[in-house]
């Protein structure tokens, strides 16, 4: 078992959200340190303040040292691929490695229509979708890292030539994750990815889940891939209050049992560094001894 914290960089100072992760640095019993990607607050119809993701996990890397790290999910609509490939290389080797790139297709829709980003039908958004993990896994190849370079027609995206360099320290790339929650996502991840996150905020029922996972392993066998080879993962809100703590480990162990083998522990980050304390001593610690 994996266990992450996770503060989403929303309604909070840069001091908090710098304490709480500095205090997540210092506690062994996190493996992992995750944000969101979001241009305002997910949890207002408009509006609200927010940290963007990429700069700010940048900035944060250093104070979680031989930490992973990610943001479940980046949102594909908000990033040319090119671009975010170059962001998640940059990334690995700032981290060393440790950089893990968790994507989504993108979904809430005041960000996009208030900042001008185009967010289109399901079914265009995820052909999209799957056309940036071509893009990503052509730019994380060893062909990009000389001439010529690749090339590559993914609609909407074209590369010409394209070579990223330097590349990537990890071989083909940073991990990618995916959050589809939806059949076609779950194919993708079956296809594409190194893992999976399954976000409960959701859909948080342990039935959710399950449902979720067989699809994916069925998707799995059909294309005839190992299953042991993605990484399943879950985020959890975390309440603020002891009884809410204790609900929310209740819930953790039983996605560890029903097989998530990477758990996120998603506490505010305005609570700074007692939050997650809180965090590492009422839902981590008691996580950690039952799975190791």
């Amino acid at each position: 078992m994996r266990i992450g914290f996770r503060t989403s960089p929303q309604n909070t100072d840069w001091r908090s959200l710098e304490a709480a992760w500095a205090e997540a640095g210092r506690h062994d019993v996190f493996d992992s340190g995750w944000l969101n990607d979001h241009l305002s607050d997910p949890g207002r119809g408009s509006g609200g303040p927010s940290f963007e993701s990429m700069t700010t996990l940048a900035a944060l890397a250093h104070l979680v040292p031989g930490k992973t790290m990610g943001q479940t999910v980046l949102a594909a609509t908000f990033r040319h691929p090119s671009m975010l490939a170059k962001e998640a290389v940059t990334l690995d080797h700032l981290t060393g490695g440790r950089y893990i790139l968790a994507l989504g297709a993108g979904w809430h829709a005041w960000e996009h229509d208030a900042f001008g980003i185009d967010l289109p039908p399901v079914g265009e958004r995820f052909n999209r979708y799957e056309s940036t993990m071509r893009v990503l896994k052509a730019l994380f190849s060893d062909e990009a890292r000389q001439a010529p370079g690749v090339t590559l027609d993914a609609p909407p995206y074209r590369l010409d030539g394209a070579m990223m360099e330097p590349g990537p320290i990890r071989p083909g790339g940073p991990p990618i994750w995916l959050g589809g929650q939806g059949p076609r996502g779950l194919r993708m991840a079956a296809r594409y990815a190194d893992g999976w996150n399954f976000a409960s905020n959701l859909d948080g029922s342990a039935d959710g889940f399950i449902v979720r996972r067989d699809v994916l392993l069925r998707a799995c066998e059909a294309i005839g891939r190992d299953p042991a080879e993605l990484t399943l993962s879950a985020q959890i809100i975390i309440p603020g209050d002891p009884t809410g703590r204790r609900a929310a480990l209740a819930r953790a162990l039983g996605f560890g049992r029903d097989g998530a083998s990477h758990i996120m522990l998603t506490t505010p980050a305005r609570e700074g560094a007692g939050g997650i304390r809180r965090l590492a001593t009422e839902v981590a610690a008691p996580l950690r001894d039952t799975f190791g």
